[in-house]
């Protein structure tokens, strides 16, 4: 199965402010010094800002994914947990081998997501929204093969 990374999904503030004050230098951001970098692959259409570690190395890594309205992160999975933190906007959050926005649930911004390893799950954003996502590194999406 192609593994491919990209940015996705994310922890609370504080988890993050958390794991900048585990790092040997002071971490600060505020939402005009982010750097966004506009996203390749699957994932084009977004853009990232990475807030603390390496999304693509091993090790605790939270991202910030900018979607504009509409964008969907197809059906996929994770080898680790993932934490999510709707930042702005809302996210359109579903589980399962295909896209259902009429079984999605509606998550505004402040709420949170924990994702085991291995659940098949998909959203869509509502709005121009930013998720905030965590998790161990490297952050990789495994796609669920559609037909399943």
């Amino acid at each position: 199965m192609k593994l491919f990374s990209w940015f996705v999904l994310g922890l609370l503030v504080t988890a993050g402010a958390t794991l900048a004050a585990m790092q040997s230098a002071l971490v600060i951001f505020t939402p005009d010094s982010l750097h966004w970098v506009a996203a390749t692959g699957p994932a084009k259409g977004s853009w990232n800002a990475v807030m603390v570690g390496n999304p693509n190395s091993s090790g605790n890594a939270i991202i910030r994914v900018k979607m504009p309205d509409g964008y969907t992160n197809q059906p996929h999975y994770h080898s680790h947990a993932e934490y999510i933190t709707v930042i702005q906007g809302a996210l359109l959050f579903g589980m399962g081998d295909t896209v259902n926005k009429s079984n999605a649930r509606v998550l505004p911004a402040g709420s949170f997501i924990v994702v085991p390893p291995g659940v098949h799950h998909w959203s869509v954003a509502k709005g121009d929204t930013i998720e905030q996502v965590g998790g161990e590194g490297p952050l990789t999406n495994i796609p669920v093969k559609q037909g399943m």
